[in-house]
């Protein structure tokens, strides 16, 4: 399972024109799904994420976690995150889960983070065509995979 996190000032998402969802001070998760993935990667990703301490303390260091800010949560399903680009100009997205096996571990993640983190998340919709204008802070921009932890 990889994330690509954001740290952001806000971000806001919608679909066919529409707001969808929308945050504050947080993270932007873009969550990527394989087919070999299982509730033990949706674990790790849940712990590191919630623990990264990727914010600013009184300091100017980054040493405090999104719970530590009480920071939101906006969670993107990404399977473009999987994109193979070795061979040809198109890229290959044969690792990505399909739906049955994405869609329950989306949703587990979904869940699994709101709860450690004591918020109500905010997500995009699985397989929409979704536009996201966000303010990257910093810019920080972190790559996270359950396979190299």
């Amino acid at each position: 399972m990889r994330a690509l996190l954001q740290r952001v000032s806000h971000s806001q998402l919608s679909i066919e024109g529409n707001l969808y969802s929308q945050i504050g001070q947080g993270l932007l998760v873009l969550l990527g799904i394989e087919e070999s993935d299982t509730q033990e990667d949706v674990n790790w990703l849940v712990r590191k994420i919630s623990n990264l301490r990727i914010f600013e303390d009184s300091e100017g260091k980054m040493n405090l976690s999104i719970k530590d800010i009480e920071g939101e949560l906006m969670v993107v399903s990404q399977f473009t995150l999987y994109a193979s680009t070795k061979k040809g100009n198109r890229p290959s997205f044969l690792k990505s889960a399909k739906p049955d096996v994405a869609i329950p571990l989306y949703e587990s993640f979904i869940d699994s983070i709101g709860l450690a983190n004591e918020k109500e998340i905010k997500a995009g919709k699985f397989g929409a065509n979704m536009q996201i204008n966000l303010t990257n802070d910093g810019p920080v921009t972190i790559w996270l995979d359950s396979k190299d932890s």
